[in-house]
């Protein structure tokens, strides 16, 4: 939808009691939110303290925050819940289980009694097509969201309500601080936490390593002490791990070397291991969770049932995941010949990394991917939203719950173009989600 927005769509109109409309003709037609870039840059700086977080994000990353909401039907969220639910049923049976440490590295059979921290399920939602998309372990954003929640503005006070509040932002917030002391306590520790790492490689070199700064005065205010780190910074000393002179009692893990096979991750590895450091998210929990197989696993009808899946959970399962299997010889042919209809993803993959369209993909491409480690999943069409009248057409999003121990903290949604999301896009980024009916 292009042009003047008319009177009866904006979501003023509606909460003054017009005649509701479907979610896919807000996000067509209605501008009356928006992001409010002053009270975003105020945002920043509270929660940073300090103003130069405000130039790193606009330098750095200058398509971090869409300046427009996405809009969700109330129904689409309880079934999001619902498939998050199935999906934690599933991971906690001893038949999942011992089938995903039998094919996974040694790490993995260390479980160390902490969940970890920022699960991320991603999902695509439109009008005619659902599904979860993926699960990740260290999923970013959600202490951007937070900031973002106090920063957009409706139109009015009804519409203001549906969506993220500076108060809800603030509740966020104290639950990732109380959620980083809980994966202190399920790990066994009866002392108080006091030192946190957040660990990346070249963290200062990171997209999102403004986000990095956010935490760290997020745990300082809450009386932690907080380092940011490269992995290979820290060091075994005794029997503790250390940045410099600090000593770590738990490490927020940013990593992408999912199961700390790098050199640089040695020192991590050796203390998490010995149960001298506190990690999350950690191998366990991303191979129970996150590897791309477990998606063709979780829609299989058969395998379901193998795994004494109960019915009512294989049936939401089946309904929200879209058709997932891993690719090799035997069935290369066939993936090819349907390739249009599919999404292929490796094993491991992260931040849409080496994740392609079929309808994009080359001969050279398609021989590494048959090589082995990928996954081809159905197409499930992303939801649309305009985010300005008379735009030539609109992005793609999809929403991200931000979930701890199986419970919803956070909805986020993220605007895009092109084949993934990929904070390029002008107008794109993270949006707040305005949860309906209209």
């Amino acid at each position: 939808m292009s042009g003047p927005t008319p009177d009866w769509l904006t979501a003023s109109a509606l909460a003054a009691g017009g005649e509701p409309v479907s979610i896919e003709t807000l996000n067509a037609g209605c501008f009356c939110v928006s992001l409010d870039t002053d009270a975003l840059s105020l945002a920043l700086q509270q929660a940073c303290g300090s103003a130069e977080i405000v130039q790193l994000v606009r330098e750095r990353c200058p398509y971090l925050f869409s300046a427009r909401p996405v809009f969700v039907s109330h129904a689409h969220v309880e079934r999001m819940a619902r498939v998050i639910q199935a999906v934690e049923t599933v991971a906690a049976l001893p038949s999942w289980r011992a089938l995903v440490m039998d094919r996974s590295p040694a790490i993995v059979r260390h479980a160390p009694g902490a969940r970890g921290v920022f699960f991320g399920y991603d999902f695509h939602v439109a009008e005619d097509a659902f599904g979860l998309i993926e699960v990740n372990t260290n999923a970013g954003g959600a202490m951007l969201n937070a900031v973002l929640g106090r920063a957009h503005r409706a139109c009015c006070p009804p519409v203001e309500r549906l969506g993220p509040s500076a108060a809800r932002a603030e509740t966020f917030e104290r639950a990732m601080v109380d959620m980083f002391h809980a994966e202190w306590r399920r790990s066994g520790r009866d002392r108080a936490l006091q030192t946190i790492a957040i660990v990346d490689e070249a963290p200062r070199e990171q997209y999102l390593y403004p986000e990095f700064l956010l935490f760290q005065r997020l745990f300082e205010r809450n009386g932690l002490r907080a380092v940011i780190a490269d992995p290979g910074e820290l060091q075994c000393r005794g029997e503790a791990l250390y940045a410099g002179d600090t000593r770590i009692d738990l490490v927020y893990n940013r990593l992408t070397d999912f199961y700390l096979e790098a050199p640089s991750a040695a020192a991590i590895r050796t203390a998490y291991l010995a149960g001298q450091v506190v990690l999350t998210p950690h191998p366990h929990a991303h191979a129970l969770y996150a590897d791309k197989r477990n998606l063709a696993i979780l829609s299989d009808a058969q395998r379901l049932e193998q795994l004494g899946v109960p019915a009512d959970v294989r049936q939401e399962l089946l309904a929200g995941v879209p058709r997932t299997v891993v690719v090799d010889t035997s069935n290369a042919d066939r993936l090819w010949g349907e390739r249009k209809r599919l999404f292929f993803k490796p094993f491991t993959g992260y931040g849409s990394r080496a994740a392609y369209r079929g309808d994009k993909l080359t001969q050279r491409v398609w021989s590494e991917i048959v090589a082995g480690g990928y996954v081809a999943q159905a197409l499930v069409a992303p939801g649309e939203r305009h985010v300005e009248a008379g735009a030539d057409r609109p992005l793609k999003f999809d929403l991200r719950q931000y979930v701890y121990d199986g419970l919803v903290q956070w909805t986020a949604a993220r605007l895009y173009q092109g084949q993934t999301t990929n904070f390029r896009t002008p107008g794109g980024g993270f949006a707040p989600v305005y949860e309906g009916p209209f």
